[in-house]
């Protein structure tokens, strides 16, 4: 989910970047120290939208920096469990199909794309289903639920599980077929 959040934050304005517009140096110092930041509390940080400064800052003994008060908003993507996503399949493996929803990559496990034996053909980067006959490649969009979210930690990396296994989860045609079943019947 994307959202907008509004921070404080103490911000240092080195000695070189005094003199010129105020404003425009708090902008990059928070762009600096937030932009690209990957947080537990904070999701995926996108963008820093604005920034409000104090023009009264201070001044610590030994440092020619001064520091300002901000007050700042920031995009930000929090995968939350259960939610829907909907995005792009950006890699095939033998383990399971990469979805690009928002700025992150997600893994949909094999075993959680369909009720179905699947298999992989390396050659063309695509998992079919045996009796379904239905196929996930590189470039198919598709709809599907947060199962894990875990934030990096100690240098390693964050993940994003998904599953494509419930009713109106996965490529869009399968949804499709499965509304007009319903409707049909």
């Amino acid at each position: 989910m994307f959202r907008i959040m509004v921070m404080e934050d103490t911000i240092r304005i080195p000695p070189d970047k005094l003199g010129g517009a105020i404003k425009k140096a708090a902008r990059e110092q928070v762009k600096v120290k937030y932009e690209n930041l990957i947080d537990e509390e904070l999701g995926y940080v996108i963008y820093v939208v604005d920034v409000d400064v104090d023009p009264v800052g201070r001044i610590l003994p030994g440092d020619g920096s001064t520091y300002h008060r901000v007050k700042f908003r920031l995009l930000t993507f929090y995968p939350e469990l259960h939610e829907i996503v909907e995005g792009e399949v950006v890699e095939v493996t033998d383990f399971g199909a990469f979805i690009r929803i928002g700025p992150e990559d997600a893994l949909v496990h094999v075993s959680q794309i369909m009720d179905d034996f699947i298999t992989y053909d390396e050659k063309q980067g695509v998992l079919s289903g045996k009796e379904t006959h239905r196929r996930i490649c590189k470039g198919d969009h598709v709809r599907a639920r947060v199962i894990a979210v875990s934030f990096p930690r100690g240098g390693v990396s964050g993940k994003i599980g998904l599953t494509m296994r419930q009713p109106y989860l996965g490529k869009f045609e399968w949804i499709s077929e499965e509304i007009k079943k319903e409707i049909s019947q």
